[in-house]
């Protein structure tokens, strides 16, 4: 498998887990969070950019959340890449991750996570847009 590549895992998965895509440029911070949500019992991809990110989204692996970074190198930013996420799956949740302040917040649709924070905090953040998928589906 060359990088980039989508392979789609059959792996039974425990209650309350879910699959989750998370795009950040920042390759060690990529890794670190995706670590986090892997040890607390998720299925995690990971992409260093939207076409990265895209590919996963294109390919029949499930994915139950994106978790994003906002500002990242070229055209298209986490708010674009969500927009381009959930023209192809209509019920994807979204969590942002961001180190900018500023940002227009109205074009958010999840909660944002201000940079730096604990990783620890990922997994509890990621249970509450899954509990909002269950009560509110998109």
């Amino acid at each position: 498998m060359g990088p980039g590549s989508v392979v789609v895992s059959d792996r039974k998965m425990p209650p309350g887990s879910a699959d989750i895509l998370v795009v950040d440029d920042d390759g060690v911070f990529c890794y670190a969070a995706a670590d986090v949500l892997r040890d607390a019992g998720h299925r995690v991809f990971q992409a260093l950019d939207h076409r990265m990110a895209l590919r996963i989204l294109e390919s029949p692996q499930p994915v139950d959340l994106l978790v994003t970074d906002v500002v990242m190198p070229g055209h298209v930013n986490g708010f674009a890449l969500a927009r381009m996420a959930r023209m192809r799956r209509l019920d994807l949740r979204v969590i942002y991750m961001t180190g900018y302040d500023g940002l227009p917040a109205d074009e958010a649709i999840g909660p944002v996570l201000r940079k730096p924070f604990p990783l620890e905090i990922l997994p509890a953040e990621v249970a509450r847009a899954l509990a909002a998928q269950r009560d509110d589906p998109a």
